[in-house]
């Protein structure tokens, strides 16, 4: 192979996933200032990593058997006009979320989508799939599992997870009530459903889904520490090596990776005192307003593992890498999903992110208002 060749596929390689390739630079260049030593491995949250590549295996399991193509068209098969079944694509995105990840939601219903709406209007398409990304984002954000920085932040905050919804609960709401009015621009006209994607349904599979249903009950006991995390993705792994070993292959491990070296970037910030004492200064008493302003920057899973160590309020942070999930298209790495998925069938990038970005600060402003109101 020629090194042209190598070069461009190292280049395309390195353009899909970038946020690793930025933050293992980020990680190496503070190996510089901080050399490796025994404190490297106490950075790494292995407890995160195992439960991310848990729910990973588990939900690619789910998709893999047709599970959730099967509940969408189910589900749609049963609306009549175009107000009606972007309302029901959106909402399958809302509440997939909370379970299946907020990524995971859009990797799965926006490619179904496409296909249900390519015969109708290009706006309309266009606009549920926006819809779409809202609600994967904002639905996502109640649960402790719904997206990567949940995760993370459940297992450093003392609370169960009753409490923990409940702060997210009041945005959560009125992203649903907001969700549900921005359909309504849309005319009800009747609309054709592609009868040959709707009869693809299998129920093959179904030995499969209970078994990947127990283990996602098990990796739920794993985050609620009623199970150690280490033996819900011993299990998990052995039990896919088993069942459908293709599924390793849909596992996002550049996801782990990422993870990985943020936790050593982040971990050699905070033995620099320079740059500790200035993150400590900025976030201080500010996590809400700072973790906000750095999700539009560098995307909100990011944020959240560089502001953490230097997070006084969890709860703020909480909330500020939730909501900062809304504004440009990489505060939530999920919304370049939609971009991508979108853009490859249909084009026109510049009028997807026009709608995005409106649609994004309409919700941005609601959810910050409300976050005044109730502090």
């Amino acid at each position: 192979m020629s090194a042209g060749k190598i070069f461009n596929k190292t280049f395309i390689w390195c353009k899909k996933e970038i946020i690793f390739c930025i933050t293992f630079l980020f990680a190496l260049v503070s190996m510089f200032f901080v050399k490796p030593d025994a404190k490297y491995i106490s950075y790494i949250d292995f407890g995160t990593l195992l439960t991310l590549f848990s729910l990973m295996a588990v939900v690619s399991g789910w998709r893999r058997t047709g599970l959730f193509d099967a509940l969408g068209k189910t589900v749609c098969r049963k609306v009549h006009g175009q107000r009606g079944l972007c309302l029901t694509l959106v909402m399958l995105c809302f509440f997939t979320s909370m379970i299946i990840t907020n990524d995971v939601a859009l990797l799965t219903f926006v490619p179904f989508a496409i296909v249900l709406l390519s015969g109708t209007s290009g706006f309309l398409l266009l606009y549920t799939v926006v819809l779409q990304t809202l609600a994967a984002n904002l639905g996502s954000m109640i649960t402790p599992i719904g997206n990567p920085q949940n995760i993370f932040l459940f297992s450093k905050m003392p609370l169960g997870t009753v409490q923990f919804m409940k702060i997210l609960f009041p945005y959560t709401s009125l992203s649903f009530v907001l969700l549900i009015f921005s359909t309504l621009i849309i005319k009800n006209e009747e609309t054709q459903i592609e009868q040959q994607e709707a009869e693809k349904d299998s129920t093959s599979c179904a030995g499969k889904n209970i078994l990947y249903t127990v283990l996602f009950i098990l990796c739920l006991l794993s985050v609620a520490d009623v199970v150690p995390k280490w033996a819900a993705a011993v299990l998990v792994a052995i039990c896919v090596l088993v069942s459908d070993r293709k599924i390793f292959c849909n596992i996002d491990f550049m996801l782990l990776l990422t993870f990985t070296a943020f936790f050593i970037f982040t971990g050699n910030i905070a033995r620099l005192e320079s740059v500790d004492s200035f993150l400590k200064r900025i976030t201080g008493e500010n996590e809400f307003n700072v973790s906000l302003a750095f999700s539009q920057l560098i995307s909100n899973v990011p944020a959240t593992l560089l502001l953490h160590p230097f997070a006084r309020n969890t709860k703020e942070l909480l909330l500020g890498v939730d909501i900062g999930g809304l504004g440009t298209p990489v505060a939530s790495l999920a919304s370049l999903i939609s971009l991508k998925l979108y853009t490859q069938e249909k084009g026109g990038t510049g009028k997807f992110l026009a709608v995005f970005t409106l649609m994004n600060i309409i919700f941005l402003v609601a959810l910050c208002a409300m976050k005044a109101i109730l502090k």
